[in-house]
């Protein structure tokens, strides 16, 4: 049987990238990847923050998701140039469809990255890797900017291969060579690997992927519960998803997680609910949908489960509007009786919103807040789903 053979295209400083040829496009004298500049918000109300930065503004040590009054202190002559939605989707769907000629099976990560199954291709293109390296030349030559792709047995894999060496590149990693190029990773570079867990795993002296990746289960067990074994399959390049086109997406999208205590206290009840309507609101956007019904389960610590579903008059996709749901129905759900599991589930998806224009459709004037959405989205999918949580919602987390 032959063996599942997976691309991982990634636009390389895709908003830094696209404004870039956007401006060449329409006369500009230079091209900004070349300077300091930087991609961002409202710098007058010193909130704004740095969305993308170029290469040269890195070297001043300037960050993703910093102020840009503090980028600017470190570098005096940044360049700051505002973010464009209508053109970054317009971009995104351009590079979406010159793939999809590629292979029937495309999965889009978010605005900028995306799956490509390439099992049985070989018959075909004959050489898999000289097809990636011929897609990454091709897309600068068409478009104008630069792409690195990973290629190996599994999504996770190719996820991990496309973050190598940057930019303009072409990666493997072979489950062969998982020891050689990804065990000598630290381990906060292992995808789905958040700081917060990185922090724990290196205060267990667990410091590259190979450390997790033979460490003693039980030891993980203690500290992760029911996450141990998916992090030990991380680190072993254990991945079995497949790569689910557009056509295959998902009629409804859940999430739920165990509690390290049982919790007994609405407000922590909420937190911990906010954090689930990011991770569910991010998925359902990235597939480009609408949730017509929001609904929550609780477990208690007798292992007692009992839910409760709202259909809505309007569907919905921000997380501002899906925590809000959720939430009502917590406090009217919630028994009052201690919580071992909490989860949302987002059902009776559609591709267009019925009552109101689409947050998806380029052709429509955005809105101040879809635009904030759809930036913060990209910045959480790059640095954890809590990066940034929209100032409206962050009264609801403690500290």
């Amino acid at each position: 049987m032959e063996k599942k053979v997976v691309f991982h295209i990634d636009v390389n400083n895709a908003f830094l990238s696209w404004t870039a040829v956007s401006l060449l496009e329409n006369g500009y004298s230079k091209d900004i990847r070349m300077v300091p500049s930087i991609i961002g918000g409202d710098e007058k109300s010193r909130r704004g923050i740095v969305l993308a930065k170029s290469p040269v503004a890195k070297k001043y040590g300037i960050v993703t998701a910093e102020t840009i009054y503090s980028a600017r202190k470190k570098c005096p002559k940044l360049e700051v140039f505002p973010s464009d939605y209508s053109w970054y989707s317009k971009k995104s769907r351009e590079l979406m469809n010159y793939l999809s000629q590629y292979s029937p099976k495309l999965e889009q990560l978010s605005i900028d990255e995306c799956f490509l199954d390439m099992t049985g291709m070989k018959f075909l293109y004959h050489d898999l890797i000289a097809l990636a390296t011929h897609i990454k030349d091709d897309i600068y030559q068409k478009f104008g900017y630069t792409v690195n792709v990973g290629v190996a047995n599994n999504k996770l894999c190719a996820k991990m291969a496309s973050d190598f060496e940057k930019p303009n590149r072409v990666h493997t990693l072979w489950m062969e060579e998982i020891p050689d190029k990804m065990w000598i990773l630290p381990v906060d570079q292992l995808y789905m690997v958040g700081r917060e867990t990185a922090k724990v795993l290196r205060s267990l002296k667990i410091q590259t992927i190979g450390d997790l990746a033979h460490a003693n289960e039980a030891l993980l067990k203690r500290y992760f519960k029911n996450q141990a074994q998916f992090l030990l399959n991380q680190a072993n390049g254990i991945d079995d998803s497949e790569v689910i086109s557009d056509r295959e997406k998902n009629q409804s999208i859940s999430i739920s997680t165990t509690l390290p205590h049982d919790y007994q206290d609405i407000d922590q009840l909420g937190e911990v609910l906010l954090d689930l309507s990011q991770e569910v609101g991010r998925r359902l956007r990235n597939q480009k949908l609408y949730a017509n019904t929001v609904g929550i389960v609780l477990k208690n610590n007798q292992f007692c489960t009992y839910q409760h579903q709202e259909k809505l008059s309007s569907s919905i996709c921000k997380t501002e509007e899906i925590y809000g749901v959720a939430k009502k129905l917590l406090e009217d759900t919630w028994k009052g009786d201690a919580i071992r599991l909490i989860g949302i589930k987002l059902s009776n998806l559609e591709e267009f919103k019925t009552d109101q224009i689409s947050l998806f459709d380029s052709n429509t004037s955005d809105s101040k807040e879809d635009h904030v959405q759809f930036i913060i989205d990209h910045i959480n999918n790059r640095f954890g789903h809590t990066a940034v949580i929209p100032a409206s919602m962050k009264k609801n987390k403690k500290g």
